[in-house]
């Protein structure tokens, strides 16, 4: 077919009249075929089960009778059905009384049969006779080959598709012919005397209208041309005038274009200059806040470090024998310190935010126990003030969700924490539910409330509502910092809708899977092999003396350490640093080992990888003693080889928590005759 005819009018509308009418063709045909296979498996399928149902009644009398000559003569007579490959009948213990079959039918079409049917398919009907039905006596056990319903389908679907195909071809040629008769052979007539007219003398030529053709689309075209040609005389002389005025107008556009790409060009110089400078400033100030916060972080550890021997000895000071005025002192000079290191701890936690080295914990835990503890915690708070503390807790509410509770109590303490600060009367409400995979935590307060623009500072660090705010109450304005960016850490939203005097309403949004699974069995060991920090098992807290080495290199801290493990009735021997550690056990048996993480010559880390290395020490239990868990920290403790961890400062109760949880077994002593 040449290129000529392939660009012909007729049969570029043949073709693409023909290409629907075979693409909706095809379309009606699969849509047949279709519904004639879902036919065909429900006939198959019918058939088959009616065939079963008919052999139903004299299998039953032929297991009943245990007749196996007749037992061959009907499955024989089964398997003359054309699909039928195998048919048995078999007792109540899976053994064949009889069975007849024969092998499938080969064809290279088969596997289209099998992909669509199946390759065969196994028909089970139980026998039983009318008087006995409820005496089992096995079954009858059919096996077809689809392959005899497969290839009548194939075949009509063959059929269906070559007959559509055979008729599209058949209205490609009818319509081809009507087209060229139509349509193009007048087209051809106008073009070829269109194309007869000169470019010097177009009024000296007229088309002629073709037969048949005056008041259709293409007659209607040859009249309207033969205006056109009318008006192209006088239109060649305008065009003339135009194009001179054009070549002089060309020279002034020219010298426009050059001047004013040169000014652009200019700018864009400049342009690029300056967005360079802002490139350059932006990695100045991004490098210089990454600093800052590893400066912080790094200042805060440095600090926490003298501040926790301070509460550690201030604790332990209260435990003495004080007059009031002296435990008042101390009570309030430890109450100071505790508010200095929660002060540190929010710096600390917005540092590491910043610096990218939060961490962030991903285990089952129960929203409705951890609010509820906020809540009590709160409790006494709120009825000094003689304000309310209530919860509204969803019925409906998960038991227990994947995230990070620590992070999730420090939020809702934060909030609870100042909804209680700035509210005189009334009180606070927490409202709790799940929805749409995502846990909502609302704090309403009916305090002092905010301004539109303290809505717009309160998330700033170091800032609160307004200055009469700070006069009034006090405050770092660190809480809502930090509850921001925690929040925005754990991939939620915190948002605030609050007026003057009429309250204030946090809203804070977390996408926390729900945990579903079983509750693992208490072990001490991860399926990987290291030691977990969570599931250690419980050894019940027994008036039995343990020998514990306190690896630690500060002063202060051994002191503190060592007077709260004296008083839970411990003994407690002291080493400088992992090395002097790793000396230490080499000389006496300890029952547990107290680890410091960060020490000169050998770190904790180090020491607890040669420590294991020792098959005597593999099972000495190992808790780790960090200033705070860093991003890193806990994977670091775990691939060492530690047991558990706590946080400084040393606190009575962590400390026998910790001790009950990994102190040994006490050994049973040998019963005596009876």
């Amino acid at each position: 077919m040449s290129n000529r005819f392939r660009q012909r009018l007729s049969y570029r509308l043949t073709r693409d009249t023909v290409l629907v009418a075979m693409a909706l063709g095809l379309v009606l045909n699969v849509v047949q075929i279709g519904l004639d296979y879902f036919s065909a498996r429900a006939s198959m399928e019918n058939e088959i089960h009616a065939l079963v149902d008919i052999s139903k009644s004299p299998a039953s009398q032929i297991a009943y009778n245990i007749d196996v000559r007749l037992a061959e003569e009907l499955l024989d007579g089964l398997l003359r059905h054309p699909a039928m490959i195998d048919a048995r009948i078999v007792d109540n213990d899976n053994h064949t009384m009889a069975a007849s079959s024969k092998s499938s039918p080969d064809s290279p079409y088969r596997w289209v049969s099998d992909l669509l049917f199946g390759a065969d398919r196994v028909f089970r009907q139980e026998l039983s006779v009318p008087q006995l039905e409820d005496l089992p006596l096995g079954e009858l056990v059919l096996t077809i080959d689809t392959y005899h319903y497969g290839s009548q389908f194939l075949e009509r679907a063959g059929y269906t598709l070559v007959s559509g195909l055979f008729k599209s071809l058949i209205l490609s040629a009818a319509l081809l012919t009507i087209f060229y008769f139509v349509l193009t052979r007048p087209m051809l007539n106008v073009i070829s005397a269109l194309s007869q007219v000169r470019a010097s003398s177009p009024e000296k030529v007229r088309l002629p209208i073709p037969a048949n053709h005056r008041e259709d689309e293409i007659g209607t075209m040859v009249g309207i041309i033969n205006q056109h040609l009318e008006t192209i005389d006088s239109t060649l002389a305008q065009l003339r005038q135009a194009e001179s005025a054009m070549k002089n107008y060309s020279a002034q556009l020219e010298q426009e274009v050059a001047d004013r790409t040169r000014e652009i060009s200019e700018k864009n110089r400049a342009l690029q200059r300056g967005n360079r400078a802002l490139v350059k400033a932006k990695e100045d100030a991004v490098r210089r806040a990454r600093a800052r916060a590893n400066f912080l972080a790094s200042m805060s550890h440095e600090i926490r470090t003298p501040l926790n021997g301070v509460l550690g000895m201030l604790g332990l000071a209260l435990e003495g024998d004080l007059d009031s005025e002296q435990r008042n002192r101390l009570e309030i000079a430890l109450n100071a310190g505790e508010s200095l290191l929660g002060l540190l701890n929010d710096i600390l936690d917005i540092s590491k935010v910043e610096a990218g080295k939060l961490s962030l914990e991903n285990i089952p835990f129960s929203i409705r126990q951890l609010i509820e503890e906020c809540a009590t915690l709160h409790a006494q708070q709120a009825r000094r003030k003689g304000i309310y503390l209530e919860t509204d807790i969803d019925p409906e509410l998960p038991e227990r969700f994947l995230g990070d509770p620590t992070r999730t109590r420090q939020v809702l303490n934060n909030l609870l924490s100042n909804a209680i600060k700035f509210t005189d009367e009334g009180g606070v409400r927490v409202r709790t539910g799940y929805s749409g995979g995502s846990l909502r935590i609302d704090v309403v307060d009916t305090g002092i409330g905010m301004s539109k623009q303290g809505l717009h500072r309160i998330f700033s660090p170091f800032s609160q509502a307004d200055a009469e705010t700070t006069r009034l109450y006090g405050g770092t304005g660190l809480g809502l910092t930090l509850c921001r960016q925690l929040v925005e850490r754990m991939h939620g939203q915190i948002l605030v809708d609050s007026r003057e005097g009429s309250g204030t309403h946090f809203t804070v949004t977390l996408p926390l899977p729900v945990h579903d699974a079983a509750p693992a069995a208490v072990n001490s060991t991860v399926p990987n092999g290291r030691p977990d920090f969570t599931s250690a098992a419980l050894q019940p807290e027994t008036d039995q003396p343990l020998s514990i080495l306190l690896v630690e290199d500060n002063r202060v801290n051994q002191l503190v350490a060592s007077s709260l493990l004296k008083k839970l009735g411990h003994e407690t021997d002291h080493a400088e640093n992992g090395q002097r550690a790793i000396h230490a056990l080499e000389q006496k048996h300890y029952d547990m080992v107290l680890m410091d993480c960060q020490m000169p010559v050998m770190d904790g880390y180090e020491a607890t990888q040669r420590i294991r290395q020792n098959p005597e020490w593999r099972d000495l239990p190992i808790i780790a003693v960090t200033a705070n868990v860093m991003q890193g920290d806990r994977e670091d403790c775990l691939a060492s080889g530690m047991n558990d961890y706590i946080t400084k400062p040393y606190k009575r109760d962590d400390l026998r928590a910790v001790i009950n949880r990994w102190r040994p077994p006490v050994p049973q002593e040998p019963s005596g005759p009876a």
